[in-house]
């Protein structure tokens, strides 16, 4: 294309919008690029390699694993087209006191781009030793990042190798080196060599490299920093007093000592295994390298010199870039009441999450532009009405940009036909003799809900309605098993999910229980109402012959969208929770919240987030 003279290089324009997509296991195909993408930068993290061991008694400390090969590349691609095979590398493994104590390479990640595989070695594994006559193995292993070095008391041994195959930038740094002085040298990290082993103390594993800037988001266990090595092993014994090996920053397994097994590296970090420790006739074997992973971020970029009729063909074809935001969110609706009248606990409000929270549900970011964004947070449904239909409200919907939760089913009673739970976010449980209500409606992936339990009747006038959905596990049915004691009765409320997206580790959507009834003239007590959910869900009530537990069931906790508990003979429900959206982003974003009830704090790292207890207003600029 001519250029309207002006002079310069060829530029290429992408407009990807920074979106990122995480593979941590093997994959036929990375991503499908957006239509606009043109530049995309890649994160490949191999396995790291496992921390050595040893026979007992060898009283001596063994080396850390090093860390997986790191490479973060920025590759020319097309637009709205297929990206080729993705695998992601194991840790290794362990060594074994017998027959060969050195710990194995992790396994190598790749990813392929038009027609070339972009690969990362697994890190070199740990020195070991197999038995008192045998030091062969005492030399890291080369790899990614070497493996550290281990020795008892023969000659020094030295680290492996790192950057192996030599690739540029460097994938890795070597090994530290042992003494004979019985402390086990550390792995290998991305960004520094191993610490090497020192009188009876292991050496730090090797540094790795914190990418948040590149990945913001705290990437699965990781927090987005990466390919730490192992920390040595060192002796129990003394002097000095045995001292292990710190793993090095980026998922690094510590070293350990008699009678401790070494920390394994950490899951999708490429961090390698901790360094065993022996002491007479105990030991401590090393641990695992943690697995690697694979990141595809789309790229918004444009920089050098373009000609006028370049801007307004970009600008044409709605690929010129506009600054946008990674966005993490929790977004929980609010709880279902639950059931009057011997009623099924409420189902908890719709869980959906972008990261901080147990993996299966864990949806993509968000890419926002600049901009302000209304928040709903859902109300809790009422409690079942004691004078009509006693079957508990469902919950209201909270909604963050294009997320949305529904939400949980009102708790059945059996004062209503049918007697089954509402559908929902999670389901409600329903009243005796009824279904639970569905989860997961309307259809989301991932899911953001369960059903709830199904309710049950029996002899001596028994009755047991079942349990609301929780985001992580369905709702108990109930059972009538006859007799005492009311732990028989089941209808607990479902499971909630923890989540520690605004720092603390908070669990939210737990199932409210439901009740449990005994006729009074049956003597048989009844001491408590089906539990609630772990997340906030509500406490069912309880009848029986005294003594037995309350009637009346419990409210969900306030902004937690936890279900409502079942009331008993004559006995309130519980309302359900209100619901919660939080919003999380990297610390240059700016975040204004209204109304001030709601409000902005900094998590650890820096983090700006956003909570929203009441419905409000985000700006994010």
């Amino acid at each position: 294309m001519a250029n309207g003279g002006i002079i310069g290089p060829v530029n290429i324009t992408s407009r990807g919008k920074n979106t990122q997509t995480v593979r941590t296991s093997n994959t036929p195909s990375a991503v499908t690029t957006q239509p606009g993408t043109r530049l995309v930068k890649t994160l490949i993290v191999a396995g790291g390699g496992g921390g050595g061991s040893g026979p007992t008694p060898a009283d001596t400390g063994f080396s850390g694993g090093g860390a997986g090969g790191l490479r973060n590349l920025e590759i020319p691609v097309c637009g709205n087209t297929a990206l080729g095979a993705v695998t992601v590398g194991g840790g290794g493994s362990a060594g074994s006191a017998w027959p060969a104590g050195g710990g194995s390479n992790g396994n190598n990640s790749s990813i392929v781009i038009g027609c070339t595989t972009y690969t990362s070695a697994g890190g070199g594994g740990g020195g070991g030793r197999t038995n008192p006559g045998n030091v062969c193995n005492t030399k890291g292993k080369d790899g990614g990042s070497g493996g550290g070095a281990s020795t008892f008391c023969t000659s020094p041994s030295g680290g492996g190798c790192g950057n192996t195959p030599p690739v540029d930038p460097p994938q890795g740094n070597n090994g530290g080196t042992a003494t004979c002085a019985r402390g086990g040298a550390g792995g290998g990290g991305h960004s520094a060599v191993g610490g090497n082993g020192g009188a009876n103390a292991g050496g730090a594993g090797g540094a790795g490299t914190d990418l948040s800037g590149c990945y913001p988001g705290s990437l699965p266990g990781t927090c987005s920093v990466f390919a730490g090595g192992g920390g040595g092993g060192a002796r129990c014994g003394g002097p000095p007093a045995g001292v292990i090996g710190a793993g090095g920053a980026g998922g690094g397994g510590a070293g350990s000592k008699t009678p401790s097994t070494a920390t394994a590296g950490t899951t999708n970090s490429g961090g390698g295994g901790g360094g065993g420790g022996t002491c007479g006739a105990g030991g401590g074997s090393g641990g695992a390298g943690g697995s690697g992973i694979v990141v595809v971020k789309e790229l918004d970029k444009a920089s050098g010199v373009w000609s006028l009729e370049e801007q307004l063909d970009a600008l044409s074809q709605g690929t010129w870039p506009v600054i946008t935001h990674s966005i993490d969110y929790l977004v929980v609706a609010g709880g279902g009441g639950g059931g009057r009248n011997n009623g099924g606990g409420g189902g908890a409000g719709g869980y959906r999450a972008s990261g901080y929270g147990p993996s299966p549900l864990r949806g993509s970011s968000l890419t926002l532009e600049a901009g302000s964004f209304a928040i709903t947070v859902g109300a809790g449904g009422a409690a079942g009405n004691p004078n009509c239909d006693g079957r508990g409200c469902s919950g209201t919907n909270s909604i963050f940009s294009t997320i949305t939760s529904a939400g949980g089913g009102g708790g059945g009673s059996p004062t209503t036909s049918p007697k089954d739970g509402l559908a929902g976010g999670s389901g409600g449980g329903a009243g005796p003799s009824g279904s639970g209500g569905a989860g997961d409606t309307p259809d989301v992936t991932p899911n953001q809900g369960n059903a709830g339990g199904n309710g049950a009747s029996g002899p001596n006038c028994g009755g047991a309605g079942g349990g609301g959905g929780g985001a992580t596990a369905a709702g108990s049915n109930g059972a009538v098993p006859g007799s005492a004691p009311s732990t028989n009765m089941n209808g607990c409320g479902g499971a909630g999910a923890p989540n520690t997206i605004t720092g603390s580790d908070v669990s939210y959507a737990g199932g409210g229980g439901g009740f449990r009834r005994y006729t009074p003239g049956s003597g048989i007590n009844v001491p408590s109402g089906a539990s609630g959910g772990a997340g906030g869900g509500g406490t069912g009530g309880a009848t029986g012959a005294s003594p037995s537990g309350p009637s009346t069931g419990t409210a969900g906790t306030t902004n937690t969208g936890g279900g409502g508990g079942g009331g008993g003979d004559n006995g309130a429900a519980g309302n359900g929770g209100p619901g919660i959206v939080v919003v999380r982003g990297c610390s240059s974003r700016t975040f204004t919240v209204t109304p001030c009830t709601n409000t902005v704090t900094s998590a650890p790292g820096g983090c700006k987030v956003a909570t929203f207890t009441v419905s409000g207003t985000l700006t994010i600029s």
